[in-house]
């Protein structure tokens, strides 16, 4: 399974021209993949660099029909033209998808300081490892208050889901929204997190779960070790910050990380203001 996460800010690159089919193209050439997850995709937004004055879900949808598309946004509003416009989360995946949700994240006041609305889009694939749940998400940017609030979030997900095996619900084999759905302790979390590994934000990601449900691990060690982690921010555009960092991570439950077979950052692209990520899982 090779799944690619990418925050493709509303698919801007940094010519601040606006345009999909060059990051779908450039994801095709990294990996034929199977999970695709973008970050800031955008609906409807004309006042972004470059005009995301148009529906870049849908776009996707026709450069990608081969895949099944869960879009989750974290912002929906009203435009200064009364249009609908919405901001979020992508999966696109060619595997069979049994069952997505979207999370909205926590969002605190947090006087004077710029933020908007997160949301975590999950959607439970099956594949040859097995299901698998998928969850993509870009944490808050300027606000270390939420963004804190939000990664304990983000583990409360991830064990309230893998708490559907330990404590199976009730058995209905009804056909109605009650039928049993599939659940799995198996997953993936990956996106924009906008904290960095010396932060404390890393550390809650990685808390040891209760018995029972595998904790999430960052997946880039287990192939690389000690080895630093290549930047995926800041390395061509120094807007905000000087220093390029990695921001954009993929962890895996622990009951994955013998899987893992190669997570590689691709540190040419222009395509947008962050690097893509591929993670490679095998079986074995």
């Amino acid at each position: 399974m090779q799944l690619i996460t990418w925050n493709v800010q509303w698919f801007c690159g940094l010519d601040e021209k606006v345009d999909v089919e060059r990051v779908v193209d450039h994801v095709r050439s990294m990996a034929d993949f199977d999970v695709l997850c973008l970050q800031e995709v955008a609906v409807n937004y004309p006042q972004l660099t470059g005009s995301a004055g148009f529906d870049q879900v849908a776009r996707l949808r026709e450069l990608l029909p081969e895949y099944e598309i869960v879009f989750g946004a974290a912002v929906t509003e009203l435009g200064r033209q009364g249009q609908r416009q919405q901001f979020g989360n992508l999966i696109a995946t060619r595997l069979p998808i049994a069952q997505a949700q979207s999370y909205p994240l926590p969002y605190p006041p947090d006087l004077g300081i710029r933020t908007m609305p997160r949301i975590c889009t999950t959607a439970t694939v099956l594949s040859e490892l097995g299901p698998i749940r998928v969850m993509t998400t870009h944490l808050e940017f300027y606000s270390r208050t939420q963004r804190m609030a939000q990664a304990k979030a983000l583990v409360d997900i991830h064990h309230q889901a893998c708490g559907h095996i330990v404590d199976p619900p009730l058995d209905d084999e009804t056909g109605s929204p009650f039928q049993n759905k599939t659940h799995t302790t198996q997953a993936i979390l990956c996106g924009d997190f906008n904290f960095e590994t010396t932060d404390a934000e890393y550390d809650v990601i990685q808390a040891e779960a209760p018995i029972g449900i595998s904790s999430l691990k960052d997946a880039w060690p287990v192939v690389h070790d000690k080895q630093p982690h290549d930047p995926t921010f800041r390395l061509f555009d120094t807007r905000y910050g000087p220093v390029p960092i990695c921001c954009d991570f993929v962890f895996v439950s622990g009951n994955l990380q013998r899987r893992v077979r190669g997570v590689k950052v691709d540190g040419t692209t222009r395509a947008s203001d962050h690097q893509p990520v591929l993670l490679e899982l095998g079986g074995g």
